[in-house]
């Protein structure tokens, strides 16, 4: 499989967020080419500002593998991880993260900082970003709208 079928995958979580009117971020968890989590924003129905797609998945693969170590797993997530986000990925040894559109407010992966540029001592993750760029993009846009519409009536 390739990164377009597990970004679908995290797209499709992202969909379930903008039907709950939370900020539609999806992310998937892989690991030997299998799906292990899945998650979406929560942050608006739990009140809680760490309830981000990425962090979501990251504490449930690491329940499913009693480890806090994910070395070896790859994080498809639909929005460039935000620095909390990509913080707790270096933390948990994630070997690869995949992300989708560009967050210029609080991108972690040099849209606003990058976190990654920065040699880690310990732990380098690989990353790829701007897959299905657009269809992210486009789903947040479209989310942001509709939340504006809304407000002005």
């Amino acid at each position: 499989m390739d990164d377009e079928f597990f970004m679908y995958e995290a797209l499709v979580q992202a969909k379930i967020a903008f039907e709950k009117k939370e900020v539609p971020i999806g992310a998937v968890l892989v690991f030997e080419n299998k799906i292990i989590t899945r998650a979406h924003n929560l942050t608006e129905s739990k009140n809680d500002p760490t309830a981000h797609a990425e962090i979501l998945c990251v504490r449930d693969a690491s329940k499913i593998f009693d480890n806090w170590r994910l070395t070896g797993a790859t994080l498809y997530t639909t929005l460039e991880p935000c620095v909390m986000c990509s913080g707790a990925l270096i933390s948990s040894r994630i070997s690869r993260v995949v992300w989708g559109a560009k967050d210029i407010r609080q991108g972690g992966n040099g849209s606003w900082v990058d976190l990654f540029a920065k040699k880690h001592p310990i732990h380098q993750l690989e990353i790829e970003g701007g897959v299905l760029a657009e269809e992210s993009a486009a789903l947040l846009k479209d989310f942001f709208k509709l939340r504006r519409e809304e407000n002005a009536v």
